[in-house]
């Protein structure tokens, strides 16, 4: 009939209904493509343009897709979530406000005149003040309100906190005193006196210095940011709100001897060195400050302290600074901590690699700090060494990195790589010959800590050993029986094979290919010959761990005293007397 056939139209679906479905089916696909494409290209655009702006500024800005805490843009005065902020005088804006705020903020100045009265001036920064800040004048809390709202003194080393009505009745009379680290900042006005000098002498740098206090001892901070969890571009952006920006330098652009260069416009003897990194950053700093010394700029010569970011920090924890850095205490904290440490002195040693066989190539140098090795440990080393030059994004944490040494040395518990060394090698200790037991491994230790936090000299601590210091001229030589042997001393249930102490170290490899490491730079090497000597002494700083944080805060305002002469190395760092 003639409704069954108007059903059957209506049941099957014509031409026109599938051009529909596949018109939507492109527009839907299509859509979302496009979209993606646009915003690719504005975000390439804007890429673009903000790394033009970066790159002409005055300012050291720092992108980011959202803040961490709530922030207000210094022009405009609305919510930022996506904008850029000064590493330097702490200045955020929003990405509409970038050039205006480029314009018309001024950061901080490195090199500045003072004023005629000999003081330097404050500069202001409205809004985003530091959580929990009080007004200097009235002692309540700056920045409640969600708004841009209240002031701060952003020459930053001030740190001082004023609300707006409360900035007409600050008594200072615009002089800033540089705050709490005042005795660690390098001042504007003394470079500008710097550059006016017509002669550059260490008695004009120590006229200079009056202007600056008693007790001054500027520090410089050397970070690492490819050093272990990754923390040093952060801990960068801190050291430049509270000191100089001129005072702080990444390691990945300028490497250390150039650096150190600034020690050279200071007074002699007062310069220190914050070195932000692990165990091989702080043996690359060292290596540049011997070279100071061939350049006859020894009495610039700095002190040098560790903020531990790498893997292992065995000297920094010999040196109280802690196996590692995550954060845990703020960095006004760790300033305050070298204001307080003390100047100890440490070995350096010579490690002279002559390859058998080579007669007119020159034997490798290297200098060590912490320890020599050849056996398990330098194989982990080498292998972990390996697979993080392949794939260096992996190995971005510290318990990651930690988690594939004990991989690697779990797994050289069933090979057994290393077996029979002491058929293979020769030990001579001070040109005595060793009679070796059957060991895999033998560790030649300058410090008291080895492997991450374990005391090899000492192992469980229940037999007498000889006390060793850093400053003693002795290296202490161990050997160990395997992989498993150095889990067992680590946890303190076994001890080393104590093979003796002395001023000079000869190893020689007769056969075969073994794996070794200086200061844990490994390498394979062939049938050799390894002398270890003394090469000089180098100054440290030592924090002692038995001051507590809260002495720390009480002695923060007093001068620090700059010491002439190397204090003896304390009993802390004994290890008979150690805990």
């Amino acid at each position: 009939s003639r409704e069954a056939q108007m059903e059957g139209i209506e049941s099957d679906p014509g031409p026109r209904d599938e051009w529909r479905l596949l018109t939507w089916t492109f527009v839907a696909v299509l859509v979302p493509v496009l979209l993606t494409l646009w915003c690719s290209m504005q975000r390439s655009k804007r890429a673009v343009l903000m790394k033009e702006v970066f790159r002409k500024s005055k300012h050291d800005w720092r992108y980011t897709d959202l803040f961490s805490k709530p922030t207000y843009c210094c022009v405009c005065g609305q919510h930022v979530l996506r904008g850029a902020f000064c590493d330097c005088c702490g200045v955020c804006a929003d990405e509409r406000c970038l050039r205006r705020a480029d314009r018309a903020l001024p950061c901080k100045e490195v090199v500045a005149p003072a004023r005629e009265d000999g003081a330097l001036p404050h500069q202001w920064v409205r809004g985003n003040v530091p959580l929990c800040s009080y007004c200097a004048v009235c002692k309540q809390q700056c920045g409640t309100q969600p708004r841009l709202c209240d002031l701060r003194r952003v020459c930053i080393w001030c740190q001082t906190t004023v609300h707006d009505d409360c900035k007409p009745s600050l008594e200072d009379g615009g002089r800033c005193d540089l705050g709490e680290f005042r005795s660690l900042i390098i001042p504007p006005h003394y470079l500008h006196h710097v550059n006016k000098l017509r002669r550059r002498h260490p008695d004009e740098y120590r006229k200079l210095a009056a202007l600056c206090g008693s007790g001054w001892t500027p520090v410089l901070v050397l970070a690492n940011t490819r050093s272990g969890n990754n923390m040093a571009e952060d801990l960068l952006g801190e050291f430049r709100m509270l000191l100089n920006p001129v005072q702080v330098f990444d390691l990945t652009k300028i490497p250390p001897g150039r650096a150190l260069q600034l020690c050279t416009l200071l007074p002699p003897g007062i310069a220190r060195v914050l070195v932000c990194g692990g165990d091989g950053t702080v043996g690359w700093v060292l290596d540049a400050i011997d070279t100071m010394k061939l350049k006859d700029q020894e009495m610039f010569i700095p002190r040098v302290t560790i903020l531990p970011l790498g893997t292992g920090n065995d000297l920094s924890n010999t040196l109280g600074w802690g196996a590692g850095y995550a954060g845990e205490i703020p960095v006004e904290q760790v300033l305050r901590n070298i204001l307080d440490a003390e100047v100890v002195s440490m070995d350096r040693w010579k490690v002279q690699v002559a390859s058998k066989g080579y007669y007119f190539r020159k034997p490798k140098v290297l200098s060590m700090n912490n320890y020599f090795s050849v056996g398990p440990d330098a194989l982990m080393a080498l292998n972990f060494h390996a697979h993080r030059e392949k794939t260096p994004s992996f190995f971005s944490s510290r318990i990651i990195n930690k988690a594939v040494y004990f991989l690697y040395g779990t797994k050289d518990c069933l090979v057994q790589e290393c077996k029979d060394l002491d058929k293979r090698i020769e030990l001579e200790l001070d040109g005595e010959r060793v009679n070796l037991p059957s060991l895999e491994g033998i560790i030649v230790c300058n410090i008291g800590y080895w492997g991450g936090g374990c005391r090899l000299w000492e192992g469980m601590g229940d037999e007498p050993c000889p006390p060793t210091r850093l400053d003693d001229g002795l290296l202490e030589v161990v050997g160990v029986y395997g992989s498993f042997h150095c889990a067992q001393i680590q946890v303190k249930l076994a001890n080393p094979v104590r093979l003796g102490q002395a001023h000079t170290v000869r190893l020689v490899l007769k056969s075969s290919r073994m794996p070794m490491q200086v200061d844990g730079e490994p390498w394979a090497q062939g049938p050799c010959t390894i002398t270890i000597t003394h090469k000089t002494q180098v100054l440290m700083l030592y924090h002692s761990a038995e001051q507590t944080d809260d002495e720390d805060d009480d002695s923060s305002g007093s001068d620090a005293e700059t010491p002439d002469t190397p204090k003896p190395v304390p009993e802390s760092l004994t290890l008979a007397n150690a805990v």
